[in-house]
């Protein structure tokens, strides 16, 4: 098995999950707009388990015509994959998948291995993840909610900074991109200030 997960794992956008109908998926965590149809490729996948999870991909709770991710949800996130570290088979295989599979995905897919590996340290996971989905943005406001709920005491938070400043290292113009989609907030935090 590639990487430090315990299962297989694969992290995609929409447009991708055509290509993993036939992967062997066993479980996914489906996270779209809220008013975002459900895709027809799941209809190829063999049975799996499924948990669907539906917000925006924002960082604040007070933008316009938005639903921001809350707690409640991170929570379910996180049990959803407690079902899936308690019952370990050796073909498990995990897809978390978002609009892009840039974001909220990468997001959730840290907090699954950071709970599934708790003696890992949080910046290796974040590794794994950028390893796994090399154009990751990890959503702040999800990680916020997990690093809370999983105890860790902003090492999360402090990883998905790390992982901030390593795509700026390639991709500088993501700053003023972020920053202009609402984002500044992990622009801020990617730049050492304090939030």
């Amino acid at each position: 098995m590639d990487g430090i997960a315990p299962f297989r794992i694969t992290i995609c956008g929409l447009e991708e999950l055509d290509g993993h109908c036939a992967s062997g998926v066993s479980h996914v965590l489906s996270i779209l707009d809220p008013d975002w149809p459900v895709p027809e490729a799941f209809g190829s996948f063999g049975e799996h388990r499924k948990l669907e999870l539906r917000f925006h991909d924002v960082i604040e709770p007070d933008i316009a015509g938005t639903i921001a991710p809350e707690p409640a949800q991170v929570a379910a996130l996180l049990g959803f994959g407690q079902d899936l570290i308690s019952d370990p088979q050796p073909e498990a295989h995990l897809l978390v998948h978002c609009h892009a599979g840039v974001s909220r995905s990468t997001a959730a897919m840290a907090l699954l291995l950071a709970q599934a590996l708790p003696e890992i340290a949080p910046g290796r996971i974040l590794q794994e993840v950028l390893r796994i989905r090399p154009q990751a943005w990890p959503n702040l406001r999800i990680i916020d909610f997990g690093d809370a709920l999983l105890g860790r005491d902003g090492a999360l938070i402090a990883a998905t900074r790390d992982a901030y400043r390593c795509q700026l290292a390639g991709r500088p113009s993501l700053a003023e991109e972020m920053t202009r989609s609402g984002r500044g907030r992990e622009i801020t935090l990617a730049q050492g200030e304090d939030l």
